[in-house]
């Protein structure tokens, strides 16, 4: 019998390199949220105009962070390292579309 479902699990879980003042790129571990095809294409809608913030929190659903999870803590993440909020979506859309699988 085949280990695929075609059922799959609300979250999952990645590794993120969040780039650090100085050069650096610190890989932190990142639970997000699953979607299907059709409400990843609605996330997608009107993307530029939202909130790094608001995308964060439709995409997330937990860390590795001792900071607890929350929009505050989400916040700071954004405001305190710029580049984050696109390395997690750029992470979330490769993992959700499995464009790194190989053949």
């Amino acid at each position: 019998m085949a280990k695929f479902k075609l059922a799959v699990a609300p979250t999952f879980k990645a590794k993120v390199g969040i780039p650090v003042h100085g050069g650096e790129t610190v890989e932190l571990s990142f639970e997000f949220k699953h979607r299907t095809r059709d409400q990843l294409s609605e996330l997608m809608k009107g993307i530029e105009k939202r909130k790094d913030v608001e995308l964060m929190e439709d995409v997330l659903a937990g860390w590795e962070l001792d900071d607890p999870f929350n929009k505050e803590s989400i916040d700071l993440l954004c405001q305190n390292f710029v580049g984050a909020p696109r390395e997690i979506l750029g992470t979330y859309i490769t993992e959700i579309t499995q464009a790194r699988r190989g053949n």
